[in-house]
C-alpha cells in the first residue's frame, strides 16, 4: 500500500496537477489575504480560510477527476483490478496521496500566518481548529471526487459531477432543513469560530467513509464483471 501511496503522490508532482492545484489555491488565498488584511485590517487567519474553502469547490476536481477515470481511459484499469493489493488498499492509497497534497497546501499557508503575527496577534487556537476543519472538509471533497471519477472514464465529466454536487450542496439547505448536513461548507463554518462540534466532525468522517465505501463497491462490481 505504501508503494501505491508513493506512486500516486509522485504522480501529482511529476505532472502539472499538484503544482496547478497548490498554485491556484495560494493565488486565491493571497487575494483573500490582501482583501481581509490590507483593506480591512483584519488579523484573523481563520476568516481567510472560510473564503478559501469556497475555492476548494472548484479546484479539488483537479486532484480527483483523473484518479480512476484516467485508469479506465488509458486501459490500465485492468492492471488495477488484478493487482495483488485489495481494492480497499488501492482506494485508500489514492485517497491518502491526494490528502497529502492538501496537507502540503495547508503548510504553505503558514507563511501568511507568520505575516499576520508580524502585524498583530492571531488567535492560535482558532487558527489551528480552522486548519483541522479545513482538512476534514477537503477530505470529504476528495472522497466524493474519487467516487465521481470511478463512475466514468471521462475526466471532464467526473469534474463536472464533483463541482455540480458541491455547488448544489450550498443551496439545498435553503429548500429543506433535512439537507443541512449535505452542506459541508456550512458545517465547516463552525470551525472558523473555534468550535469543534462533535456532530459536525462525525458528519465529515461519515461522509468521507461512505464515499470511499461506495467507490470500493463500484470497483468491485466492475472487477466481477470482467
Amino acid at each position: 500500500m505504501w508503494a501505491v501511496i508513493k506512486k500516486e503522490f509522485r504522480s501529482y508532482f511529476c505532472s502539472p496537477v499538484g503544482y496547478v492545484f497548490i498554485g491556484l489555491f495560494l493565488l486565491m488565498f493571497s487575494i483573500f489575504f490582501y482583501t481581509d488584511v490590507v483593506d480591512y485590517g483584519v488579523t484573523n487567519f481563520e476568516y481567510i480560510f472560510y473564503s478559501g474553502a469556497t475555492v476548494l469547490t472548484f479546484i479539488v476536481p483537479i486532484l480527483t477527476m483523473r484518479i480512476f477515470a484516467e485508469e479506465r481511459k488509458s486501459g490500465t484499469e485492468q492492471l488495477l483490478l488484478t493487482s495483488p493489493l485489495s481494492l480497499t488498499s488501492i482506494t485508500l492509497a489514492k485517497f491518502i496521496a491526494a490528502t497529502l497534497v492538501i496537507v502540503i497546501t495547508e503548510l504553505c499557508t503558514f507563511m501568511y500566518f507568520a505575516i499576520l503575527c508580524h502585524f498583530g496577534t492571531p488567535d492560535i487556537v482558532k487558527s489551528f481548529v480552522t486548519l483541522g476543519g479545513f482538512l476534514l472538509l477537503a477530505m470529504s471533497y476528495i472522497s466524493f471526487g474519487m467516487l465521481a471519477s470511478s463512475l466514468t472514464e471521462n475526466q471532464i465529466i467526473a469534474g463536472i459531477i464533483t463541482i455540480g454536487f458541491f455547488i448544489s450542496s450550498w443551496f439545498l439547505p435553503n429548500f429543506n432543513e433535512i439537507f443541512d448536513n449535505l452542506s459541508l461548507i456550512n458545517l465547516f463554518s463552525k470551525f472558523v469560530y473555534g468550535q469543534i462540534d462533535i456532530a459536525d466532525t462525525v458528519t465529515f468522517v461519515t461522509f468521507t467513509v461512505m464515499c470511499l465505501l461506495l467507490t470500493i463497491t463500484i470497483l468491485q462490481r466492475r472487477k466481477s464483471v470482467r
